[in-house]
């Protein structure tokens, strides 16, 4: 089928991987309809295996890298079912990670591009999807009282047969580039139990324990996504960080640089206008890449965190290590990672100190519900933070993108580090004196308005145990405030 896809790149100017990944995704949606009719468990994992290797081998001929993905998932399952003790999901961790942060470095060496689309996708999702599953079986084997409320519903007690395990790392829909599933929700879809609590009348006719408006739905999503996709491959030649490294672009103004840009949810990764439209950093982050931001939060940050402790600086540190070596090795990760870290305590600081003078200070004296009124001040307020939140995205996003150092560098220096001066000054004001006299109007307006002076004046900015790192800020941190 390559001569189709080679004809249809050069007609458009997209690369002839990301065309055939296109087609495979499109794919999944008919696949979709004909897995939900296959009519025993057993043949729904067996058929998620064929069109898995349908994709994998005949559609990206990627033969090899099959075989390396077929070696984690045999080694996880065998590892998760011999190692009892406590330390087997670390040793799961240990042995997925490694295997892909080795195909990270050929990656590199090779200096493949984004147009490339080799094994290290797929691994990134199966590393996810490895990872968790060995949480789950550990988790299995624990007291039920020393779980908590994610931990009791992903928990795996009995360990599936190879062919289970192999239906579940195969399952089609994320193979390629995600999300994955939980175990324990795999196969409550497979056995269709997934829907036992929806009521008859809202049942297909046929009988299959399957809701109504399920296609309606996934191809309302298509549709949406094949709209991105467009505009992405129209405007993505000309607007892209690959610009800013070039002579010309520090030719243009500040706005050419800054200009932004049942639910049926169970594998939901993004939420669009969430991000399109966030008031602030951690909004948008929660809101993007959501699973792998579950998979930081159960499989690292907390697991990481001794029993009996609060999460720290420690656990922080190593989940933004984890993030790093799931991303790869390329230098400008690490530069967006740092930022981002200083950028979310830039945010958390604002929501703690300016934040409340947005909003009524009853509210705030009586420590309102979790829905603040929606006030003309708190209105511009929030659109004043998505306009900051664009702005340094964009600069904080280059070095992600164009992922060495040098060029990197090469890129703030022609948007004139913005980024960096936004940080810098914000640091300086909060450090300074800004956060005692915010503090204190703060603490005016409350007696003012008849409540109890709760504010901590003499408390000015948070300690580095405080500090998370870009992938950490997806509501991991559950002592961060909650941001409306």
């Amino acid at each position: 089928m390559d001569s189709v896809f080679v004809s249809l790149a050069e007609a458009t100017g997209a690369s002839l991987d990301q065309l055939k990944l296109i087609f495979c995704l499109i794919l999944s949606y008919p696949l979709g309809s004909v897995f939900i009719r296959v009519p025993s468990p057993s043949l729904k994992h067996a058929f998620n295996i064929v069109v898995a290797l349908f994709y994998l081998i005949y559609m990206l001929h990627l033969g090899t890298g099959t075989l390396q993905l077929l070696v984690s998932s045999l080694g996880t399952y065998f590892i998760a079912a011999n190692v009892k003790g406590p330390n087997m999901p670390w040793i799961v961790f240990t042995f997925v990670m490694g295997h892909l942060t080795i195909n990270h470095v050929i990656r590199a060496l090779f200096e493949l591009s984004y147009e490339t689309f080799e094994i290290t996708g797929p691994q990134m999702v199966l590393t996810m999807k490895l990872t968790t599953y060995a949480w789950n079986v550990w988790d299995g084997r624990r007291q039920v009282d020393e779980l908590d409320k994610w931990q009791k519903e992903k928990r795996v007690v009995q360990a599936p047969t190879i062919l289970e395990f192999l239906g579940y790392v195969s399952y089609f829909p994320g193979i390629l580039v995600g999300p994955y599933l939980e175990f324990a929700d795999y196969m409550s879809l497979v056995e269709g139990t997934i829907f036992k609590s929806v009521k008859a009348d809202d049942l297909k006719d046929s009988g299959r324990l399957v809701p109504k408006g399920r296609k309606r739905v996934a191809y309302r999503k298509l549709v949406v996504g094949l709209v991105y996709l467009g505009i992405f491959v129209v405007f993505g030649g000309q607007y892209n960080y690959s610009n800013a490294v070039q002579d010309w672009f520090s030719d243009y103004n500040f706005f050419y640089s800054a200009s932004g840009g049942t639910r049926w949810d169970g594998a939901a990764n993004v939420q669009i206008a969430t991000i399109e439209f966030a008031p602030n950093m951690k909004v948008l982050l929660d809101s993007w890449n959501m699973k792998t931001n579950v998979w930081l939060r159960e499989c690292v940050y907390k697991r990481v965190t001794p029993k009996g402790k609060k999460p720290g600086f420690r656990s922080s540190m190593l989940t933004f290590a984890t993030s790093a070596f799931w991303h790869g090795i390329a230098g400008g990760y690490y530069l967006a990672f740092i930022l981002g870290g200083f950028v979310q305590t830039i945010g958390r600081l604002c929501r703690s100190n300016i934040r409340p003078l947005f909003l009524p200070a009853t509210y705030v004296a009586t420590r309102g519900g979790p829905e603040p009124p929606l006030t003309l001040a708190k209105q511009a307020y929030d659109i004043t933070g998505t306009i900051f939140t664009v702005v340094i995205l964009n600069f904080m996003a280059a070095p992600f993108m164009l992922l060495s150092i040098k060029d990197s560098l090469i890129g703030w220096s022609h948007l004139e580090y913005y980024g960096l001066w936004m940080v810098l000054a914000a640091f300086a004001f909060f450090y300074g004196p800004g956060t005692g006299i915010l503090k204190k109007m703060q603490a005016e307006r409350v007696n003012k308005a008849g409540g109890p002076a709760k504010v901590n004046v003499t408390s000015t900015t948070p300690g580095p145990s405080q500090v998370l790192l870009l992938d950490v800020a997806d509501g991991v941190a559950k002592k961060v405030e909650k941001a409306d």
